[in-house]
């Protein structure tokens, strides 16, 4: 089974992080940046934002899960999780 449930990272104007979960991160980038209705309130007043990083998981359960872990974690590890991204 391929996945189909994305956890996803923006970089938003302001330097901040911004963590969710979506099926499709192109669409969903671009309601952040578009969108008043769409996008969230946290990045509608922090734009533009850009897609820094994403992760595959094959269910929404799974990956809700791995977003709350991500949200959990401090700005630094954030930061760090980014740059090992990077590197693959």
């Amino acid at each position: 089974m391929s996945p189909c449930w994305f956890v996803y990272i923006l970089r938003c104007a302001d330097g901040t992080l911004y963590t969710g979960v979506t099926t499709d991160t192109e669409r969903r980038t671009k309601e952040h940046n578009l969108s008043d209705r769409l996008g969230a309130k946290y990045t509608r007043v922090r734009r533009p934002v850009s897609l820094v990083y994403r992760e595959p998981w094959e269910s929404r359960s799974g990956a809700c899960k791995r977003e709350a872990q991500i949200k959990a974690l401090s700005r630094s590890a954030k930061l760090k999780l980014l740059q090992s991204a990077d590197g693959q």
